[in-house]
């Protein structure tokens, strides 16, 4: 199991624990980020300060810190 922001452009992943908390928590859940969810890495800033990936239909972007918190394993 690994972080989210340790994984590559291109990667297929399924995502198996979601550490955030509150507010945060709430939104990655209303944008389909939740357990068992299906992710696709689509690009990353050079800094891994930023990471887009595609959950279903949807491209979302997130922060590095964001990210630190969704554990995945590859499919």
């Amino acid at each position: 199991m690994k972080k989210l922001i340790e994984c590559n452009r291109g990667e297929k992943l399924k995502i198996v624990k979601l550490n955030a908390q509150g507010e945060l928590k709430q939104r990655l859940i209303s944008f389909g980020v939740m357990k068992e969810a299906l992710v696709e890495i689509l690009e990353q800033a050079p800094a891994k300060s930023t990471i887009e990936i595609k959950v279903g239909k949807m491209r979302i972007a997130l922060r590095a810190q964001e990210a630190e918190l969704i554990e995945v394993v590859a499919l």
